[in-house]
């Protein structure tokens, strides 16, 4: 499937950078990224909420009563 991604100059210039850093494509330095946020987003939400719990216990066990 075919996007438009539309990006500041700034984020232009970051993303070539990068791209010739690591000898390949702008485009696949995207895919790259949006592989990497997908394959751990679950994780980081799941560490999120169990800190969050832990650290506001007291507040939740007087909620749930």
């Amino acid at each position: 499937m075919a996007m438009t991604l539309r990006l500041t100059d700034a984020e232009t210039n970051a993303l070539r950078q990068a791209a010739e850093r690591e000898g390949t494509s702008m485009q696949e330095v995207v895919r790259k990224a949006v592989r990497q946020y997908v394959a751990t987003w679950d994780s980081d939400r799941d560490a999120y909420l169990a800190g969050f719990v832990k650290k506001n216990k007291s507040l939740l066990d007087r909620l749930g009563q």
